[in-house]
C-alpha cells in the first residue's frame, strides 16, 4: 500500500497499543466478570460466532478460491473430482475434531 509516513505511523501506533490496551480492559473486567451468568455466555457465543465466520470467509474467499479457479483446475475434471473430495474430507475431519474436543 502506498501510505504516507504519518499515516503509516499513525497506524504502527495503533497495532503496538491495540495489545496492551486489551490486556489491561481484560484485567480490569476479571475482578466483576462472572463466566457463568447468561449475559457473559451469549456474549461469548457472539464473539466465537463472528471469529468462526471471518475465518470461514478467508478460507474460502481467500486461500481455497485462488486455487480452485485456476487455470490448471479448471482444465483437469480428475483434479477438480480429487480437489473437492479432499476439501469435503478435511472439513468433516475438523468437524469431527471439533465434536470430540
Amino acid at each position: 500500500a502506498q501510505f504516507n509516513t504519518l499515516s503509516a505511523t499513525i497506524m504502527a501506533c495503533f497495532f503496538a497499543i491495540t495489545t496492551p490496551a486489551g490486556i489491561s480492559i481484560g484485567i480490569g473486567l476479571s475482578s466483576f466478570y462472572n463466566p457463568n451468568s447468561p449475559r457473559a455466555l451469549v456474549v461469548e457465543g457472539i464473539l466465537d460466532s463472528v471469529s468462526a465466520g471471518i475465518l470461514i470467509y478467508m478460507a474460502l474467499v481467500d486461500l481455497i478460491a485462488a486455487d480452485f479457479l485456476s487455470k490448471k483446475m479448471s482444465c483437469n475434471t480428475r483434479l477438480q473430482i480429487l480437489s473437492y473430495f479432499t476439501l469435503f474430507l478435511g472439513a468433516s475431519l475438523m468437524s469431527l475434531l471439533a465434536v470430540w474436543a
